[in-house]
């Protein structure tokens, strides 16, 4: 009976170890990134209809026809410049504002500055917000 028991545990552990393994592979950080600081105005799907757009005073555009209006070229600058708050939207409001709070706060400064002095929360801020981008030139229409 031990054996047995033995054997569905080591089958159990296996089928855990190759589902976490393919939920790995899985992973996508700017699908992650956008889901937690964009879908709610802008939708999961990126069409602008998020959660909380109907509370706004102008509806959000729908992301996934940026290159559409724009020539069929995708404006990885000009998107940039809005994520990281160079480029003003009205509806955006400051960059002071939460929206933007995760990008320029704390939260992406986390104390590991000081364990690690190599630590360039600047560097992480960037690797985020091009991550954003570069999911949303996966969601382009074509």
């Amino acid at each position: 009976m031990a054996k047995g028991a033995a054997k569905w545990l080591l089958i159990a552990n296996i089928s855990i170890a190759v589902s976490t393994a393919a939920w790995a592979q899985d992973a996508d950080i700017g699908r992650s990134f956008y889901q937690s600081s964009c879908a709610i105005c802008h939708g999961t799907d990126g069409k602008g209809k998020g959660f909380f757009s109907a509370e706004l005073k102008s509806t959000p555009p729908d992301l996934t026809v940026l290159a559409k209006k724009n020539g069929g070229v995708f404006p990885a600058s000009a998107i940039y410049d809005v994520i990281d708050g160079r480029k003003e939207i009205a509806a955006h409001g400051t960059r002071d504002m939460p929206v933007w709070g995760a990008y320029n706060q704390t939260l992406l400064y986390p104390p590991d500055k000081f364990i690690n002095p190599s630590y360039d929360p600047e560097a992480m801020v960037r690797a985020r917000i091009l991550t954003i981008i570069d999911y949303l030139n996966r969601i382009q229409e074509k």
